[in-house]
């Protein structure tokens, strides 16, 4: 049996699962990114780690290009990452909305947002040091229709906000590590041939 797209069976021994043996809730997900041009690169996502084991349900990556606007020095190759960091949280939310909603037995029949984020890219250029170098606010504004109460549906909003993954993550502190990558120099091969000295090094002064 379904609700809202999700087979519920199938949801019960998953929340089952993973209540009877916590570790399968630790998951690690994972993206690699190349730099194209200018302003544009392209990340690519595939494996994961979930569930106690590598996950292999993906036949292809699904690939995903960042660009910029001509305005920020970009030829609109695609969204900018900022966007995408909309996009993400509109997903996240959406998704943390349906899922409790079929765990409280509440039929959704619309949802559809639309997000606002405000960001000075002073920061960005490191021109004002007292500007924040990412958003200054998030709006989110949900249309939702559902067969239940106004009253449980805002209660269903603001704990769907307090679960989503990626609202957390923008809404509280989390620690970003940027590590670089150090290559290999190449070893110059061997010889036992003496290099000839400097000039300089062949004078004498006793």
């Amino acid at each position: 049996m379904k609700k809202n797209g999700l087979n519920i069976e199938q949801m019960v021994q998953t929340v089952d699962a993973i209540k009877n043996t916590p570790s399968l809730g630790e998951f690690e997900f994972r993206a690699s990114n190349q730099w194209i041009n200018g302003g544009e690169n392209r990340s690519t996502i595939q494996g994961f780690y979930g569930a106690g084991s590598e996950d292999e349900s993906r036949s292809e990556p699904f690939t995903f290009t960042n660009g910029e606007p001509p305005i920020l020095l970009g030829n609109n190759e695609g969204a900018n990452p900022v966007e995408f960091l909309l996009h993400a949280l509109a997903g996240c939310v959406t998704t943390t909305t349906v899922l409790h909603a079929t765990a409280r037995g509440i039929q959704i029949n619309k949802i559809s947002t639309e997000l606002v984020g405000n960001i000075d890219v002073n920061g960005l250029l490191a021109l004002d040091d007292t500007v924040p170098v990412g958003y200054e606010s998030i709006t989110i504004k949900m249309d939702i229709e559902a067969d239940c109460s106004d009253e449980e549906l805002d209660e269903l909003l603001s704990f769907a906000k307090d679960h989503s993954p990626v609202c957390n993550t923008v809404c509280r502190p989390v620690p970003v590590t940027l590590e670089r990558v150090r290559q290999l120099k190449a070893v110059a091969p061997f010889s036992n041939k003496i290099p000839s000295l400097p000039k300089w090094s062949l004078t004498t002064d006793w």
